[in-house]
């Protein structure tokens, strides 16, 4: 059984306990730990959708998180590349710098 998550409570717990509760408990300790999907498919389905809508601010702990779950630098890149033709050319290259960036936060579930 993996351990269970407090990014949520770490995170924003402080401010809005609810959400960082539902966080913890149903996205990371439920549906990342359903066994349906691997980690890696569920890294590079979350980093497309954060790159597609261009929420660069939570792609640093996508990015960790991803390498934790099998994710090399190249791959990360090639995603990235590949993105550039559906989510769009800057969208690609905001993701890219964060890659760049390298690990900016712990990505403990």
């Amino acid at each position: 059984m993996a351990i269970a998550s407090d990014h949520g409570q770490r995170s924003f717990g402080d401010i809005a306990p609810l959400l960082a509760e539902l966080t913890d408990r149903i996205l990371f300790d439920r549906v990342w730990e359903d066994p349906t999907l691997g980690a890696r498919e569920r890294s590079i389905a979350t980093l497309s959708v954060l790159v597609a809508l261009g929420r660069t601010e939570q792609l640093a702990f996508h990015l960790q998180r991803a390498r934790a779950n099998g994710l090399a630098e190249p791959e990360l890149a090639a995603l990235f590349t590949h993105l550039a033709f559906y989510a769009g050319w800057p969208a690609a290259v905001s993701a890219l710098s964060r890659l760049r960036d390298g690990p900016l936060v712990e990505a403990r579930p």
